[in-house]
């Protein structure tokens, strides 16, 4: 009886007690990327790459933290419908999310990530067919588009925002995982100055991000 007693005590603080589990990891995979313009612009999404380097703490059961450092291609594509014009902006940045990770299940995992970002402008580019100086006098420009976001700088080299993700987990032993998530980030600061006296109201970066990871248990 006592021998039952201690095994059923054993267990139950087995079972309540977690070990914390240290990981790092690679992430990449896509994105499709678009600009919240106010006054609006006619937008296409636009398509690009991520990768990153991941490292996750988690602490007790269902719940830990997420920080990674990623490469990601963003901006916007315009849609000018039947016209023959084409115009794509890239905006290349160094992304840096930190999350909250809540998780259930063991082996298979689901998980829901979410929290802040911050990032810094590395690049910036466009293609088009057309000279953007030149737009206002296109045939019928006007009656297409905006042109106020091709003769602006984009002043705001920093960006910020709130992301959130919704994925799953597969561990293949104690040490190794894949994962695949699929991530919602919407930025809070503008592209453009935003004051009074400037065109824009709004430019805030809207980006969904398709990825599968690699996870390395440390500890």
């Amino acid at each position: 009886m006592l021998i039952a007693i201690h095994i059923a005590v054993s267990s139950l603080s087995a079972q309540t007690h977690y070990r914390s589990n240290v990981s790092v990891g690679v992430k990449a995979g896509a994105d499709l990327s678009k600009v919240f313009f106010n006054p609006s612009v006619k937008q296409l999404l636009n398509p690009g790459a991520l990768a990153g380097v991941t490292f996750r703490y988690i602490e007790e059961s269902h719940f830990g933290l997420i920080a990674e450092v990623n490469f990601t291609q963003r901006g916007w594509k315009e849609n000018f419908e039947e016209s023959p014009y084409s115009y794509s902006r890239r905006l290349d940045y160094l992304m840096i999310p930190v999350l909250a990770h809540i998780y259930f299940g063991r082996r298979g995992r689901f998980f829901l990530n979410v929290g802040p970002e911050i990032g810094i402008r590395i690049s910036d580019s466009y293609k088009s067919n057309f000279d953007v100086a030149l737009a206002p006098n296109l045939p019928d420009f006007n009656k297409y588009h905006n042109i106020k976001q091709y003769t602006e700088p984009i002043k705001q080299r920093v960006d910020y925002g709130i992301a959130a993700g919704l994925g799953g987990e597969f561990s293949i032993n104690q040490r190794n995982a894949i994962s695949a998530e699929v991530r919602f980030y919407y930025g809070l600061g503008n592209l453009f100055s935003s004051a009074r006296k400037d065109y824009f109201n709004a430019s805030n970066s809207m980006n969904l991000e398709f990825t599968l990871g690699y996870w390395l248990r440390i500890k």
